[in-house]
């Protein structure tokens, strides 16, 4: 039995009755329609692989000329179902004119059961070669967009780091679930990176999410995809998250922003692996691996009713902890050594160096935005150096207070303070840090990457 869903739509009853009997063990579905203007509604209803539509339903008519309207219909509302045309006509002229409209093929009444079979079976060969294209280049339009980054490493020695690639090296192999947690700009996406690259999935693609830059409302089609008008802005189909994560690694970032309401749907897919487009009724399985990152402390949200507990254990099945800069002090200059050689390439400068006073300064601030912060802090003294030797005067450092040293704040400093003691008020919960904010949670993530927090 091939495991397609036929339509078969003719207004003999007889023939439709015999289609139906002959065809239902070689099929997983058949449906029959005697009356062709039920083919929309029939569509939107079901998804099917082959419509078997006969060309003339009126009587005394037989230019085909019906089932040419009807075959347009099916490819507006289903562009990837394949159509054999059904007649009892032949006419070579009008066979050429159904295959330029889309049809894949053409069989005569009386039919012989053996071709006809053979006929349907071709034309469900060639739905799923058609379908499996078009989600190839989407895969590949939407990592091509999601995805071109450059390829990052995970630099360092000091003991810290070494016990995090140790936990790397033994989950990595797996299809275990993992949680990384740390600071922001402490490097999780890098474990993430580094998990997939050694991975058996490694040949397919890492796919990221960031939870917290998805307005609610888009949620369920940026995860899971939607079909061509399914709501508004709908003008095409679109694949979600999960199914370019197909045999690869979905990383949900930033997952601790979840909202409540959303997280049911979330587990329901973690635990049964199947989506459902928007717009649709077809569930679609997924083969991923799922790694997680957040700065929240989620034990805490869970406590505190925000975050699902039985969520929270279905991703973390491996913990991993990525430490902040001010515990791996001997890797800073290392980092320092690996950021100028990127800027070397960035900004042609040739020979770049940094002063041994200039690192000891490196070494004594705390780095509040770790990783992130100090790569930043090394492009700005490598922009406005006038030296191929970086001098501690080239570096400054933002205070606690939010200002440089016997300087008022600006507007900006105080708004980026009040955002960063919202966000640690509410253990770096987005949704609950932008209501004691009085702006929108899109608002804040906004404000959030403005000031790089």
């Amino acid at each position: 039995m091939a495991d397609g869903k036929l339509l078969i739509v003719d207004d003999n009853q007889s023939a439709l009755s015999a289609l139906k009997l002959f065809l239902q063990a070689e099929f997983q579905m058949v449906e029959v329609l005697p009356n062709p203007g039920q083919i929309p509604s029939m569509l939107r209803k079901q998804a099917f692989d082959v419509v078997l539509l006969d060309m003339n339903f009126s009587a005394g008519v037989n230019t085909g000329n019906e089932g040419l309207f009807w075959l347009s219909e099916i490819k507006k509302i289903s562009p990837s179902t394949e159509v054999v045309m059904f007649t009892a006509y032949g006419d070579v002229e009008l066979a050429v004119k159904a295959l330029k409209l889309g049809a894949a093929d053409f069989v005569l009444k009386p039919w012989e059961n053996e071709k006809l079979l053979a006929t349907l079976r071709s034309a469900l060969r060639l739905q799923r070669a058609g379908v499996e294209v078009q989600e190839l280049r989407g895969r590949e339009a939407a990592i091509r967009r999601d995805t071109n980054r450059e390829s990052e490493e995970i630099v360092g020695s000091s003991p810290a780091i070494l016990k995090v690639m140790a936990l790397i090296g033994k989950v990595a192999g797996t299809d275990a679930n993992v949680l990384i947690t740390g600071e922001n700009g402490t490097g999780k996406d890098l474990v993430a990176r580094e998990i997939h690259r050694r991975s058996p999935r490694a040949g397919a693609f890492l796919v990221r999410v960031d939870m917290g830059a998805i307005p609610d409302t888009l949620f369920e089609s940026e995860l899971f995809g939607h079909k061509k008008g399914s709501f508004t802005d709908a003008r095409e189909d679109r694949m979600g998250k999960f199914q370019l994560a197909h045999k690869g690694t979905l990383f949900l970032d930033e997952i601790g922003n979840l909202p409540l309401s959303l997280q049911p749907k979330l587990l329901s897919i973690l635990q049964n692996r199947e989506i459902v487009p928007v717009g649709s009724n077809q569930s679609i399985p997924v083969d991923i691996r799922v790694l997680s990152a957040t700065n929240c402390p989620l034990n805490l949200l869970v406590e505190q009713k925000h975050f699902r507990e039985d969520l929270l254990y279905r991703l973390n099945t491996i913990h991993i902890e990525v430490p902040p800069l001010r515990e791996r002090g001997e890797d800073i200059e290392l980092l320092t050594s690996h950021f100028l050689k990127i800027f070397e390439k960035k900004y042609h400068r040739n020979s770049l160096r940094i002063g041994s006073a200039a690192i000891r300064k490196l070494m004594k601030y705390p780095w509040p935005g770790n990783i992130r912060e100090l790569q930043h802090t090394l492009e700005k003294a490598v922009i406005l150096s006038d030296s191929g030797i970086l001098k501690p005067e080239d570096f400054s450092f933002r205070t606690s207070q939010g200002g440089r040293a016997g300087q008022p704040e600006t507007l900006e400093q105080s708004e980026k303070r009040l955002i960063e003691a919202a966000l640690e008020q509410f253990g770096g919960n987005f949704s609950l840090a932008a209501k004691q904010l009085g702006i929108s949670r899109q608002t804040l993530y906004n404000k959030i990457n403005k000031y790089d927090l």
